[in-house]
């Protein structure tokens, strides 16, 4: 026998003593046995012929541990298709890789076999971001939990699919099960569980009579426990607040004393909110009728508190509420002030009271800057004081003391014939009318005609001096009126009337210089400057001042509207004294550049 037939048989000889196939009494390395033990040892699967062979010569120890050995061979792709399952059941993240060998195997088969989890099993599911897998594990532990609460632990699925766990999350919540539930309860023999069910709808029912004895609403013959009066009542009682469709179905049903409980009670969850808002929750009181809700919801429209307000919270021991409700108005006013809304002296006042200088002075800034505008002053250098305190006085049509149209004066403001101007001529001479109303002094009318002249407005002029003068005793006033009343006509252009005025003025006051200055002012207007010079002349002799005089003969050329009877008149004053009349120049040049 050569050395590989005596290794061949050495083989035989072991692998027949491996798999306890010795009473096999053929040794010979030719044999069948010994390519059925060579097969298996290499773990190459067996053929049936190959099995009925061993079972045919009684090989059943040989056989069963080839048995075992085959199945060991399958295992792996045993535990990769039970591992794969239960990724499905239990929802891991199919992004999330794993492999028979990882911790989350076992995991998962503890949690399939024993239906529960440790904390530190969670946690681990936790950090890898295995949300809905913990999901479950809480469902089960939540199932588990339910089935021992109620009794229901012979049930022995403990799949969170299975319909017994939804039956049990309504009967921990209370809530109605419908016939098929409970015909699945009673088919499953899960008594305790519908006695349990049972006692809660008799507690139930009862609370429906509780319920409606606490909300007026008794008259109500439903006692049902799916009924619309039920769910309502419940609402109330849960200190929710009904929507309109459930008042209004209170209505529908008479039950007014409810749905009046309901409207207190919404008012006290307002007055709860309102008091943790505004910081008064340390006030006990409830009650909506209670003053300091009236205060609150005051605060809460952002109006401010007036004196009995702010005496009552600090009686209440509430600063920081009137701090809060102080600091919230004041805030909507400087809004108010930054959107360009003027703000008025009450709440200028009230800011000034608390303290919110800086808020005052951002709105006199923001007004006078309005103001400025409005009456056509775009000088930025022009002082705040007094100007701005001019302003408003003449926004409110309050008369300007001395002192104010001094400053005007000195500013050129009142001359110019700009809007500020014009404003406080306006309001003078409507003051000067009233007090012609109220007293009855007849000087009053060419005072308050001269203003209205002034003001640009000559037809208020001409009405107010429209009167019969064989009532005026007084030839001096008769003089005064008709002076005023010509310088209105000549304002309006109507020169013949304006003479007519300025030539009665004279028989009434012939020692007054104004009719005869007026009736020079008339001549300039006509153009016949010498007639005009005569008329000017007589008004010096008689008391007028040659400053005043001149003045007058500046202002007709200025107010000519025709250029070349402008230039006329400057070259006529020209010729006439140039030293004297040397502003007329400018009119020259005016009318030279507009002929370029």
């Amino acid at each position: 026998m050569d050395k590989e037939d005596q290794n061949r048989l050495k083989h035989f000889t072991a692998l027949k003593f491996k798999y306890q196939a010795n009473k096999y009494k053929d040794s010979s390395p030719s044999s069948f046995l010994y390519l059925i033990l060579r097969k298996v040892d290499l773990g190459i699967e067996l053929f049936d012929l190959e099995f009925n062979w061993l079972q045919e010569h009684e090989l059943f120890e040989t056989l069963e541990i080839i048995w075992l050995q085959q199945f060991r061979m399958g295992e792996s792709k045993r535990l990769e298709a039970e591992f794969s399952h239960l990724r499905a059941k239990y929802k891991v993240a199919k992004n999330w890789e794993s492999s028979v060998g990882s911790i989350l195997y076992p995991i998962l088969w503890k949690l399939e076999s024993e239906n529960s989890l440790t904390d530190s099993e969670v946690k681990l599911l936790q950090e890898n971001n295995l949300s809905q897998t913990v999901a479950i594990v809480q469902d089960i532990k939540c199932f588990a939990d339910l089935k021992e609460k109620y009794q229901a632990t012979k049930y022995q699925d403990s799949s969170p699919d299975n319909r017994l766990y939804k039956i049990l999350k309504k009967l921990d919540t209370e809530a109605i099960l419908s016939d098929s539930e409970y015909e699945w309860l009673l088919n499953h023999e899960l008594f305790e569980a519908i006695e349990i069910f049972e006692t809660q709808e008799s507690a139930k029912r009862a609370k429906v009579t509780q319920l409606k004895s606490k909300y007026k609403a008794s008259q109500h013959p439903d006692t049902s426990l799916l009924s619309q009066l039920y769910q309502i009542l419940q609402k109330l009682d849960a200190d929710k607040k009904l929507i309109y469709s459930e008042i209004y179905w209170l209505e529908r049903q008479g039950l007014t004393e409810t749905i009046a409980i309901a409207e207190e009670l919404e008012l006290k969850r307002q007055f709860v909110a309102l008091k943790a808002k505004y910081k008064a929750s340390q006030y006990e009181d409830l009650s909506p009728a209670n003053y300091l809700y009236a205060i609150l919801k005051k605060i809460d429209s952002e109006t401010h508190l007036n004196e009995q307000d702010i005496i009552f919270l600090i009686q209440s021991q509430l600063p920081e509420t009137i701090e809060i409700a102080n600091d919230q108005y004041a805030s909507v006013l400087k809004s108010k002030i930054i959107s360009g809304v003027v703000v008025s002296d009450l709440e200028i006042d009230w800011l000034r009271k608390n303290q919110y200088e800086d808020i005052v002075i951002l709105a006199q800034h923001k007004h006078f800057a309005a103001l400025k505008r409005k009456y056509g002053l775009a000088d930025p250098s022009l002082p705040l004081e007094p100007f701005y305190a001019i302003m408003v006085k003449l926004e409110k049509k309050e008369r300007l003391d001395p002192k104010l149209v001094l400053q005007l004066i000195e500013e050129d403001l009142l001359s110019r014939g700009g809007k500020i101007a014009l404003t406080y001529y306006k309001l003078e001479a409507e003051f000067y009318e009233q007090e012609l109303g109220r007293t009855g002094h007849k000087w009053n009318i060419p005072t308050a005609s001269g203003y209205w002249r002034k003001a640009n407005e000559p037809e208020r002029a001409l009405k107010l001096t429209n009167l019969d003068l064989n009532r005026v005793n007084d030839s001096n006033l008769k003089s005064a009126i008709l002076v005023t009343r010509g310088a209105a006509f000549r304002d309006s252009d109507k020169l013949d009337n304006a003479e007519t005025c300025a030539n009665k003025a004279m028989e009434y006051q012939p020692d007054s210089h104004q009719p005869y200055t007026l009736m020079g002012a008339i001549c300039y207007d006509k153009y016949d400057y010498e007639q005009g010079d005569y008329w000017f002349e007589q008004a010096i002799e008689r008391g007028a001042e040659t400053e005043d005089i001149d003045a007058e003969r500046k202002r007709v050329v200025r107010s000519t509207k025709d250029e070349n009877k402008r230039h006329e008149a400057a070259e006529y004053l020209l010729k006439k004294d140039s030293q004297r009349y040397s502003w007329a120049k400018s009119y020259l040049n005016k009318s030279s550049d507009n002929s370029k």
